[in-house]
């Protein structure tokens, strides 16, 4: 059994051929997938589309880029009440993201420590997105940890010392397409970590790995991912994948 913890397949690229999508999903043996949502719109499609299919589970979340300014009350009550249903398994998409330039910070930081304290108050794991706000980030997972704060790092492009930091405070690490590529650090993360720690993602329709790169990723991808992970620490392909599943039923559950 293969895993994709962060795959946007209830995007709108996949409108047209979503039921092919997943019909190549399974038959590449991908069984365990995580749909994320980055706002209340997207957090609802997402458990729609769980709510079809056993092997697909939601998560609820407001991503950075939605947060412009600070999102009213009502947004966290939607997102709250949505955390309600049952194919959902964690709280993201959440975060921090500076890398545009008109970013506002501390509504983003705000809204981030909301969220964490919503998936600590239901128990719930988390899945957090950092894109060059990596101090802002760890420091408020630590002013704001609990002894439940438990998740993912998604799509991780941070490098050794910054995956140590992370799992120390009760993160594992996502890695994404993006290891197939040259110039990634990726591979030297993986070679530095526990596997009890990694998890793989396709962030699909993105990052789609060599030899795919460029084009729209998806969730049959994610055997790339896995094979990577399998090169770099030296393992048969099935060990990887069922010790990568064996990480993803220990932290969101079993489907």
């Amino acid at each position: 059994m293969f895993v994709d913890v962060h795959s946007h397949l209830s995007f709108p690229q996949f409108d047209d051929d979503r039921d092919d999508v997943i019909k190549r999903m399974l038959e590449n043996g991908i069984t365990y997938l995580i749909d994320p949502g980055t706002d209340a719109l997207t957090s609802r499609k997402s458990i729609e589309l769980a709510d079809l299919h056993p092997f697909i589970k939601a998560t609820v979340g407001l991503h950075p880029h939605e947060v412009t300014s600070m999102p009213e009350n009502t947004v966290f009550d939607e997102l709250q009440a949505l955390l309600q249903s049952d194919n959902v398994v964690g709280v993201g998409e959440i975060g921090l993201d500076y890398h545009y330039p008109d970013i506002n910070p501390q509504a983003q930081q705000e809204a981030f420590r909301t969220m964490l304290n919503m998936a600590m108050d239901h128990d719930l794991p988390v899945v957090i997105h950092s894109r060059d706000a990596w101090q802002d980030t760890l420091d408020i997972l630590r002013q704001e940890r609990r002894s439940n704060l438990r998740g993912i790092m998604h799509c991780f492009s941070g490098n050794s010392e910054l995956a140590t930091e992370c799992i120390r405070l009760g993160l594992s690490i996502s890695i994404p397409g993006t290891i197939t590529y040259k110039k990634s650090q990726l591979p030297d993360v993986v070679r530095s970590i526990d596997m009890e720690h990694i998890l793989t993602e396709t962030d699909a329709p993105y990052l789609a790995p060599v030899p795919f790169r460029g084009k729209r990723n998806e969730p049959a991808y994610v055997r790339y991912v896995t094979a990577s992970i399998a090169e770099l620490r030296q393992l048969p392909l099935e060990e990887t994948a069922h010790i990568v599943s064996r990480n993803a039923i220990r932290l969101f559950g079993e489907f």
